[in-house]
């Protein structure tokens, strides 16, 4: 995956509690990162959205790392809607940090995210709205 093929660009805050004995932030940060640049995704795209009613339930997470992040780096976090399901759909996100040579991939992501229903507790079809606004922002 490479930067250039995602709209969805968000930098992220290394906070000093993400960062473990070793001086680098800590794998288990990352899903965090994803976290938030996913509900900022959302946020953008699927802009009228009661959330509390039709929501998201993270069904699966996947990630590979290639370069430690520091404390002092300069960090962002792509996300893109690789593909959907009926229920379902799978985020791609990478995240990177600035360097000399431009941006270097750090991790690579991959999740499933399940539409649920929290009144009736019930998965649901992805929302057609929701589609058409992915559509449209990723065309």
């Amino acid at each position: 995956m490479e930067p250039k093929d995602f709209k969805h660009k968000l930098p992220i805050q290394i906070r000093y509690k993400d960062v473990d004995i070793q001086g680098h932030v800590n794998n288990a940060n990352h899903i965090t990162y994803f976290e938030t640049a996913r509900v900022n995704y959302f946020n953008e795209v699927i802009k009228h959205n009661d959330w509390t009613k039709t929501g998201m339930i993270l069904a699966k997470t996947e990630i590979d790392y290639f370069e430690p992040v520091f404390m002092d780096d300069e960090v962002f976090c792509y996300t893109k809607i690789t593909s959907f399901g009926t229920k379902s759909f799978e985020i791609s996100n990478i995240i990177t940090k600035s360097s000399p040579r431009g941006e270097i991939n750090c991790a690579e992501g991959k999740s499933v995210i399940v539409c649920f229903n929290y009144e009736i507790k019930q998965t649901v079809e992805i929302p057609t709205e929701w589609k058409e606004a992915v559509n449209k922002y990723e065309m």
